[in-house]
């Protein structure tokens, strides 16, 4: 079986930092296959759902395992090990929010609807303390059904607030509807 916290341990030694979600989403398939050589591992997977054609992230075809990720960063500009980082801020914390909820919603929808997905994972790696830190954030603000706290319950339908903006929301006006409920852990 895929043990992933242990795989984001041994890949927090390896890369504590990473370019971009490409990179990341390489390193942690690389991993995957390292760990385990015998399980299928695809990147940009194509699938087909309501909103039309879909790319998993990783998908790990032998186990049935659709994994999501996200890579939001806050301006950083450090060596590692001789490598040189200069990561952006990314800013839109509420869009990177909706966009993971967004995502376990989606793997919901595959668990259920397609019998080859088993289960499915979302990862979020950040440096932004926005979007795991609840005294950084007002409690009143727009997309304060987004909030990815640590030890949160995730459940039920998410929506932006009444005073959301149309610039915040485009794109992302759907409410977000979970079947299950799901303890945030960082």
């Amino acid at each position: 079986m895929l043990d992933i916290n242990a795989l984001m341990k041994d890949l927090a030694s390896r890369r504590p930092i990473f370019h971009s979600e490409a990179d990341f989403q390489h390193s942690l398939a690389w991993l995957i296959h390292e760990t385990m050589p015998d399980c299928q591992v695809r990147l940009e997977y194509p699938f087909q759902d309501e909103d039309g054609r879909r790319h998993l992230d990783i998908w790990i075809l032998s186990l049935g395992i659709a994994i999501e990720l996200k890579y939001h960063t806050r301006n950083l500009e450090v060596s590692c090990e001789g490598e040189h980082f200069a990561l952006q801020y990314q800013s839109a914390e509420d869009g990177t929010r909706y966009g993971f909820l967004k995502d376990i919603q989606r793997i919901e929808r595959l668990v259920t609807e397609w019998d080859r997905c088993k289960t499915g994972l979302a990862i979020l790696l950040t440096n932004n303390p926005l979007l795991w830190d609840p005294r950084r954030s007002r409690k009143d603000n727009n997309d304060g059904a987004f909030h990815l706290f640590e030890g949160r319950e995730i459940e039920g339908e998410k929506a932006w607030s009444d005073r959301a903006g149309s610039g915040t929301t485009k794109n992302r006006e759907a409410a977000i509807r979970l079947k299950d409920s799901y303890n945030l852990r960082w």
